[in-house]
């Protein structure tokens, strides 16, 4: 499979739901890109748009398209967010974060009055899990905040947990935000939304990289064309 057709594809087929004059949750990650990358054409052509970015590389990339960005404040109206997924099974529940992003794109994609997700084919699962769940945590005491999310994946069911710190070549990945992301493997999560308020009640833990009850529309791509889910 084509994967970057497919994420093109579905950035093109969710591009048709953008209006003159939306403010746009701009999402983050190689699919979100695409989106981004539409956005400016639009721009470009006259449209007037304007974007929230999940991330300073998003933002970067909007701004040299000439996308005009906004700080939002409490009357903010975010008409529409599209992002991308690291998984989504068939009831629109999602796993996010593999980008060190997925603080700022929850706070986004709930504010958003519509929340599209984007995807190639290979994103689409039966069931969470596969994919390591991260989890953004304060900096402060974090191994402290480890062990509690370990006694609560216990209590959760998931006695083989592993947990690590994400890092790169021995250093820490640092959020945007300046967080630590720690990675859970769990294999299978039977019950997102359970997991989901169980670990975002952990002090120290900023937000989990499930999106339960979020997701309007999930738009999947392959080299052949999209197929659009909607509950």
């Amino acid at each position: 499979m084509d994967k970057d057709r497919g994420k093109r594809l579905a950035a093109e087929e969710a591009a048709k739901h953008v209006e003159r004059g939306m403010t746009l949750g701009l999402g983050t990650g190689s699919t979100a890109a695409h989106f981004v990358d539409i956005i400016g054409a639009r721009v470009a052509e006259g449209w007037p748009l304007k974007g929230v970015p999940t991330s300073e590389a998003t933002r970067r990339q909007a701004e040299s398209l000439g996308v005009e960005i906004i700080e939002p404040h409490e009357t903010t109206v975010i008409d529409l967010a599209v992002d991308g997924a690291d998984e989504a099974d068939p009831q629109h529940n999602l796993i996010k974060g593999g980008g060190a992003a997925l603080l700022r794109e929850k706070v986004v994609a709930y504010a958003a009055k519509k929340f599209i997700v984007i995807a190639d084919k290979s994103k689409r699962v039966t069931a969470l899990g596969a994919f390591p769940l991260p989890v953004e945590i304060s900096p402060y005491g974090w191994a402290l905040t480890v062990a509690a999310m370990r006694r609560t994946l216990v209590e959760q069911g998931f006695q083989n947990a592993k947990l690590e710190l994400r890092s790169i070549d021995g250093n820490s990945v640092k959020t945007d935000g300046g967080n630590l992301i720690i990675d859970c493997s769990l294999e299978r999560i039977n019950d997102p939304a359970r997991l989901e308020k169980a670990l975002n009640a952990i002090p120290g833990v900023l937000e989990c990289g499930l999106f339960c009850g979020m997701t309007d529309m999930i738009i999947y791509g392959d080299e052949d064309g999209v197929s659009v889910s909607t509950l």
